[in-house]
């Protein structure tokens, strides 16, 4: 019965903390964690615990393949050298700094080595939690570099494993080797994958089939990627970014009716438990704590957080300047972020799944037998590091006002920009259109008039004073009270006896989308 009680404390954690997020200024992941503490305190519920294995291997892909979708390509691309060097340069800078604070502080090399690499990637889902807040630049940048720098972390991870356990030997060749096939692998495999994917979903016609092809798509992107010693974790963000750009040409209405729901619930659902798993894990680590003292655990906990997050504004207040320094072509000076506005990329370095999941997965013991040296507080440095960084985010509404971001339109822009060029040329194509499938001329007027109606709706903006957004809200209004209406009616027929369950359904889903249709063009707040 625990799984099925979890099931159920989970939904209720789940409905508890995003009521209370909306009506405070506390990020959900924040409350999430704390809901997992507070269950490790009942001795039937803090035996629940998730099997690293499951959080790598079916947690990570759905979550970074959701985010790789939802993410912009051509913001990645603009900004790709930050991308790159804060996925790549920054996590080897945090991992090396953090293996020689744990070293300072008592830990052998080999586990100081494995620490640092847990905790030196940002976290994808955490990272989410800005992206109503801030410009689209910034948040893709952060998003962008969570997403990536997962694989160079667990290649260090991997390697400092190794070598503690007495499976692998260090040397530069090999160090490179394995950089590079995980790296050069990983893209290799999503981009396959990816190719794979393309071109069964495009021969689909059946919504069903394309909507678990597509569940099955991140998965299949890092087990490819595993099973060559890759980056699996790069493979799907590959994959992901790839399918991000060919899916609109080949997923039709009602499949991406199915799956963006589904995907959007069950990522929000993924990433929760694991906010909770935290909670948990940080319970169960204090308790299973033997190697030092609590007090002690607790000052080695702090030492490392302060590293964590030294390390980011340190590189935030530098690396801009040394850009600056090595490159001066004028669209480089049009890019550059002033200083008060850096503060919200130093704040966001959370952390979180991937490096629970990664010092939960150090082996308990060596290839000699020997225990592996200082595990127990390891997870419990990793647990700490994870929930104080979260506590950041308590702190990035003021850092936001603080940081004068100015105001982000070019979302708004486009979208006019978009809705403006595909009614245009919908109206200039619907001559040739009617004439192609033969429509009567009655029908070619009705359509006419309701593209100018919906042109000239789109020209006046959000204006309220203006006659036609007005005239759209009295429309949209009444539409909605009756089909209200219709519902009750519909209601109504079948408490009557006079129609089946089987037809309330279809009509209440004929209806349910009509109300969808214009509760999106005017979304409620």
């Amino acid at each position: 019965m625990l799984g099925l009680e979890m099931v159920v404390v989970l939904g209720v954690a789940l409905v508890a903390c995003g009521a209370l997020a909306r009506r405070y200024p506390i990020a959900p992941a924040v409350l999430l964690v704390l809901v997992g503490v507070l269950l490790g305190f009942v001795p039937h519920l803090r035996q629940a615990q998730l099997p690293p294995e499951v959080v790598l291997l079916l947690f990570l892909p759905a979550l970074l393949y959701w985010e790789s979708l939802t993410t912009s390509l051509r913001e990645i691309r603009n900004n790709l050298r930050a991308v790159v060097l804060t996925s790549t340069a920054l996590v080897v800078a945090t991992a090396a700094a953090v293996a020689a604070a744990a070293h300072g502080l008592g830990l052998e090399w080999g586990p100081a080595w494995v620490l640092g690499a847990a905790l030196a990637p940002t976290d994808a889902t955490a990272v989410g939690v800005l992206a109503r807040d801030l410009p689209r630049r910034t948040v893709t940048v952060l998003r962008a570099e969570s997403l990536i720098n997962d694989g160079t972390a667990l290649v260090i991870y991997g390697l400092a494993v190794g070598v503690t356990v007495g499976e692998e030997h260090l040397t530069g060749w090999h160090v490179t080797w394995l950089l590079a096939l995980a790296y050069g692998g990983g893209v290799l495999a999503g981009a396959l994958i990816g190719l794979v994917s393309w071109q069964l979903r495009r021969r689909m016609d059946d919504s069903m089939l394309e909507s678990i092809a597509m569940l099955v798509t991140p998965f299949a992107a890092f087990l490819l990627a595993d099973a060559v010693h890759a980056s699996g974790v790069l493979a799907v963000v590959v994959c992901g970014l790839f399918m991000s750009q060919v899916a609109p040409r080949i997923t039709n209405a009602v499949t991406r009716q199915i799956v963006l729901p589904f995907w959007a619930l069950s990522t929000t659902v993924l990433s929760s438990a694991l906010f909770v798993l935290v909670g948990l894990s940080a319970q169960s680590a204090f308790r299973g704590l033997d190697s030092t003292s609590t007090l002690r655990a607790l000052v080695d906990v702090l030492a490392v957080t302060a590293v964590v997050i030294g390390v980011r504004w340190v590189w935030v207040y530098t690396t801009p300047y040394l850009i600056r320094l090595l490159d001066r072509r004028p669209a480089q000076r049009l890019r550059r972020v002033p200083a008060r506005q850096r503060t919200v990329s130093a704040v966001a370095g959370f952390r979180g799944s991937v490096s629970l999941a990664a010092v939960l997965a150090v082996p308990h013991k060596l290839n000699s037998g020997a225990l592996f040296p200082g595990r127990d507080l390891m997870v419990l440095i990793t647990c700490g590091v994870i929930l104080l960084s979260l506590l950041q985010a308590l702190l990035l509404p003021s850092v936001v006002r603080y940081a004068r971001l100015p105001v982000d339109t070019s979302v708004a822009e486009e979208l006019q920009f978009a809705d403006e060029y595909t009614l245009d040329a919908a109206i200039g194509a619907l001559e040739a259109t009617a004439a192609e499938l033969g429509s009567g001329e009655r029908v070619v007027e009705r359509v006419r008039h309701e593209l100018d109606k919906q042109r000239k709706l789109v020209a006046a903006g959000n204006a309220e004073d203006d006659p036609v957004v007005q005239h759209d809200d009295e429309y949209t209004s009444l539409s909605l009270a009756l089909i209200g209406r219709r519902r009750e009616a519909l209601l109504e027929l079948r408490d009557e006896q006079r129609i089946d369950d089987i037809v309330l359904r279809r009509v209440q889903a004929r209806l349910d989308i009509e109300e969808v249709r214009f509760l999106r063009a005017n979304p409620l707040e």
